[in-house]
């Protein structure tokens, strides 16, 4: 069987959970895991199934072969020359980077090799981001005639708005130490480092409380988007609301009793 075909036969994201963890790869390492139409479609379905699951507590987005993501699928796009099929493609990955921030358990970005264009608006819309020293980030589509519209939304709620602008009007890439100045990645590791680097953090967030992460989360991202006056008025609901969940109360006596909190889940 040739190369391109056995590719072709394999899933295009993989799903492997472990004490809570689900890590989702691309699975397209030979061509730098493109956001195809498959891939987008694969990734939002495998987002839905990690949503509905109670056992996982963190997911890990990492990609396969040498890059985390190259961006789209630019072969596949100028195959379709008709502003609905462009439209369609865009819509799509619009629903699966919103999912990225509305299914309850935090995502945490594997970066490693290189996060460009809609690959970086990816690593943007995780919750956190754990990047290798040797990462390149960047939104180059203006490089191919292409402005990053898209990826930008994300960037932009990351970085400041003149670095975002940098970014977009040259098509230059920046290096992972630049990405953490900018506020576009968490931490930045040795390569040797980064799985390690990432299972911690992941294991550190599964031991929380799952309840008061999914509650904190959506308060997060919908407050973020509010006026001054809305976010404290949508906060103060949520930390309301949080302060009468069983999980609440067994935090704050296991805190004054000295010892280990049981969470519903556990």
């Amino acid at each position: 069987m040739n190369a391109p075909l056995e590719a072709s036969l394999q899933p295009p994201v993989l799903a492997e959970t472990h004490d809570g963890v689900c890590t989702l790869t691309l699975n397209r390492g030979d061509r730098f895991n493109p956001l195809s139409t498959a891939m987008i479609a694969a990734l939002d379905a495998a987002l839905d199934a990690v949503a509905a699951d109670r056992a996982v507590r963190v997911v890990v987005l990492a990609g396969a072969g040498r890059a985390f993501c190259a961006g789209h699928d630019l072969t596949e796009m100028r195959a379709h020359i008709d502003a609905d099929w462009q439209r369609g493609l865009f819509d799509a990955c619009t629903r699966m980077m919103l999912k990225l921030t509305q299914i309850p358990q935090p995502v945490i970005a594997r970066v490693h090799g290189a996060a460009a264009a809609a690959g970086c608006q990816l690593v943007s819309m995780c919750d956190l981001a754990v990047a290798a020293d040797s990462v390149r980030f960047g939104l180059s589509g203006i490089n191919a005639g292409i402005f990053c519209s898209t990826p930008a939304v994300g960037v932009a709620r990351n970085v400041a708005r003149k670095r975002a602008m940098e970014m977009l009007l040259t098509g230059e890439l920046i290096d992972a130490r630049t990405a953490l100045d900018w506020g576009l990645v968490n931490r930045v590791v040795p390569g040797a480092e980064l799985d390690a680097a990432v299972q911690a953090l992941a294991a550190t967030i599964a031991r929380k409380s799952a309840a008061a992460v999914a509650l904190g989360k959506r308060a997060f991202y919908a407050q973020v988007e509010l006026g001054l006056a809305g976010a404290y008025a949508l906060a103060g609901e949520t930390m309301a609301c949080n302060m009468v969940d069983p999980d609440a109360a067994e935090g704050i006596d296991a805190f004054l009793g000295k010892r280990p909190p049981v969470w519903r889940g556990d």
